[in-house]
């Protein structure tokens, strides 16, 4: 068996950062969130992109908070913005860890991005937003564009006006589910749509618990009062954590051979999800100390 070749991180709760507010982000690193995006798309008028353009990339010259992924929300890769907040990262000192890229239709969009990022910036990992009924067609094909892509997820807006649907959970729910089979095929991880009512604490918890359930692997969240109640529904139990440590243990012993614990035949998709697991509880066991 081997691992793909993807890090494997926690990623529970994302949180948005208006590129406009540089004033949050140190504030955002702080919160506990495993991820922190800069949002240069939807949180930016058209007018006043080039304004946080400028003010976003800056951040990363001095980077802090290493348990935290930091990511950049750049717009569309169809559009200007996208185009000129490409050459801005090519041409930063210290260029973002990672990108979340929005409206992806097609596996060629990042395939493009691989090629233009190569070199000095191979090191720069993706995050695809799946919003469009196109892309949505085409998840599986997305999902497997490229070995930098770590984690796809749903733009649910978007995606229900373009489906013609609610943003309901009954409306999305083959969004949903078409989302989850095509990140478990590539082993990259699954964000859902972030939950808009902050007063509403027991939707949140509901539909958390919900997507968890579906096989997502966390939730981005509007405000830090909402990751609490993100984090508990993505994260292991004792249990969970206890039979992965013995999973991985044995597999670390035997990584070439047929692997049987506790009677219970293990193949690599269920080793990968035990790393995963393990990424959790070394995060809880970090924040807890």
């Amino acid at each position: 068996m081997n691992t793909s070749e993807r890090p494997i991180r926690p990623r529970r709760s994302l949180l948005f950062v208006p590129g406009l507010r540089p004033d949050r982000f140190p504030k955002a690193l702080d919160s506990g969130a495993d991820m922190v995006c800069v949002d240069l798309e939807d949180a930016v008028a058209l007018d006043r992109k080039a304004e946080a353009r400028a003010l976003t990339l800056p951040l990363f010259r001095n980077p802090t908070h290493s348990h935290v992924e930091q990511l950049v929300r750049i717009n569309s890769l169809r559009t200007i913005n996208g185009l000129k907040d490409i050459q801005a990262i090519m041409e930063s000192d210290m260029p973002p860890p990672a990108l979340m890229i929005p409206k992806v239709k097609s596996a060629e969009e990042i395939q493009l991005l691989e090629e233009l990022l190569s070199g000095p910036y191979k090191h720069i990992r993706f995050h695809i937003i799946i919003e469009t009924n196109q892309g949505l067609k085409r998840v599986h094909e997305i999902a497997q564009a490229s070995l930098r892509v770590d984690s796809l997820i749903l733009g649910a807006v978007d995606m229900s006006a373009d489906l013609r649907c609610s943003k309901t959970w009954e409306a999305l729910l083959y969004t949903r589910s078409r989302m989850v089979h095509a990140a478990a095929s590539a082993g990259i991880d699954l964000l859902d749509v972030p939950y808009l009512n902050l007063e509403d604490e027991a939707g949140l918890r509901q539909e958390a618990t919900a997507s968890a359930s579906l096989g997502f692997t966390g939730k981005a969240a509007i405000h830090p009062k909402q990751l609490d109640i993100i984090h508990e529904a993505f994260s292991p139990s004792e249990a969970m954590i206890a039979r992965a440590r013995k999973i991985i243990e044995a597999f670390n012993k035997n990584p070439d051979g047929l692997l049987v614990v506790e009677g219970e035949l293990i193949e690599l998709p269920v080793i990968r999800s035990m790393y995963r697991i393990l990424a959790v509880a070394e995060r809880i066991s970090r924040k807890s100390n």
